[in-house]
Formats: structure tokens, sequence, C-alpha cells
């Protein structure tokens, strides 16, 4: 699954800090997606006893108890595979904290079967060309409601084990969630994800690290002006990058030292 990078024009921003098109306030974006009581807990079951289990030969998971139960949160992992959508959830989700995760997709990917299957497990479309204020919208809504969000910031998914440069669009979803919400306490999780392979097979191993929380309040200095809101989503994304890039070198510092430990990629 991919996340979207949010173009500059694609909302203004009001003086109270809200989100406000030019024409008043914001519309309230339809229903995306639900977790469905049927399928959620059959794909977290499947995924934490049968699937995940039986493909990976060893699995470690760090910071878990970073995870909030409750209260806004975005998980910004890095982006290696496929199989990262389904690791994230068996590292952080229903059986770990209680709660499901919400994923932001491209809506290339919400489409026939896989789309009918991704809406209802917690996903929602954005589309990357033309990025909507109601998807912006029904983000911020998400994270008001307490929901744990997963963006990948990234971007695409990348094979080669460092961290490219970060897209935007997450530090503006959360300022703006921030913003639009006196006391909301957003957190965002950095995670780092390696595999023993640059193409996951069978067997080979996986980690998942959740560093520190970034928290989203700081970043606004108790202003939520234009001016603060990009200022601050601008040093969230500096921020986030530097704390995945330590998190990736000193996993890699760590098997350099170990050559008994498996490669990472």
């Amino acid at each position: 699954m991919k996340s979207s990078e949010f173009s500059e024009s694609s909302a203004a921003e009001s003086k109270g800090g809200a989100m406000a098109s030019e024409s008043g306030p914001l519309p309230t974006a339809p229903v995306r997606s639900r977790c469905s009581p049927v399928l959620t807990p059959l794909a977290y079951f499947l995924g934490q006893h049968l699937v995940v289990p039986a493909y990976f030969s060893a699995i470690t998971i760090t910071g878990q108890d970073r995870v909030p139960t409750a209260g806004p949160v975005i998980l910004a992992p890095t982006h290696r595979a496929r199989w990262d959508s389904i690791l994230l959830p068996f590292a952080t989700g229903r059986h770990v904290t209680g709660r499901d995760l919400r994923f932001m997709v491209t809506a290339d990917e919400v489409k026939g079967l896989q789309g009918w299957f991704i809406r209802r497990l917690g996903g929602f479309a954005v589309n990357v060309r033309r990025p909507t204020v109601a998807s912006l919208r029904y983000g911020i809504d998400l994270l008001i409601e307490g929901e744990m969000l997963v963006i990948y910031p990234e971007g695409g998914i990348r094979r080669d084990d460092r961290v490219h440069g970060l897209k935007p669009g997450l530090a503006r979803l959360a300022v703006q969630a921030e913003a639009a919400e006196s006391g909301l306490g957003l957190q965002v999780l950095p995670v780092d994800i390696s595999y023993g392979e640059a193409y996951p097979n069978w067997r080979c191993p996986a980690q998942i690290h959740i560093g520190e929380p970034l928290l989203v309040q700081g970043y606004l200095k108790g202003q939520d002006t234009p001016e603060v809101l990009k200022a601050g989503a601008q040093q969230l994304t500096k921020d986030l990058q530097a704390q995945l890039e330590a998190m990736v070198a000193s996993r890699q510092a760590i098997v350099a030292a170990d050559p008994s430990l498996p490669a990472q990629n």
C-alpha cells in the first residue's frame, strides 16, 4: 500500500486553523472505508496465527510499548515490500493494542475485488495525481476520532535499505489535524521495517522497530496561522526523516558488528 503526497493547493487554511475551501468550510467527506465486524477480526486472526508465522522464519519486534492503546496516532513506516501492510497489524494491531489500523492507500489500489477488501479492512483511497480536499478532510476526521492511521512517508516501495526523501503529505495532515482539534495530542511514530532479502521470500527473517514518538502539538508552538502550520509541517518532515535514518543506521551498525546476524535489506 502506498501513501500519497498532498498538493499545497488542495486546501486553504482559515485563521482559526481549520481547513476551508474558497467557498466556505470543508465539506464532510463521504464514508470511504470501515472496519468490517466480520472481515477485520478474521484478517487479523489469520495474519497473526497463520500467514505471518508460516511465511517468515523469525520476526523481531521492538518498541511495541510505544504504541498507545488510545488516542490519535500516525504510524510512519519505511516501505520495503507489500508485506509491510501485513506485518504492521501483526506488530501493532488489535491483539497488541486492541486497535484496528486505518491505511491510506492510492486510488489505483482500491479497485475491483482487492479494493472491496481494502475498504472493509480500514483502508481509504487518495488520488495521488489529483488529491482532493475531501480525502484530506477524511484523514483528519479519522485522527480526531482517535484512530491509528498508517501513512508510508516515502511513498512507494523502496527495495534498497536506506530512507528516501519523505513526501510532505503526512506532516501536512498531522499539523492540520492538531490545529483543527485543540489538545488533540496526535503522535507520529516512526517505524523501521526490514527483511532478510530485498524481495522477501519464504522463511526469510523480518524485523520491525517502533521508534520514539514525535508529538505534533510541539510543532504548532501554540499558534495555528498558515505560516506556523507550514513551518511546522516542514520541520516535522525533517525530524521524521532524521529519526528514520538514525533507526536504519543503528540496525545496520548492529548487523555489521555481529556477522552471525542475518543481513537486513
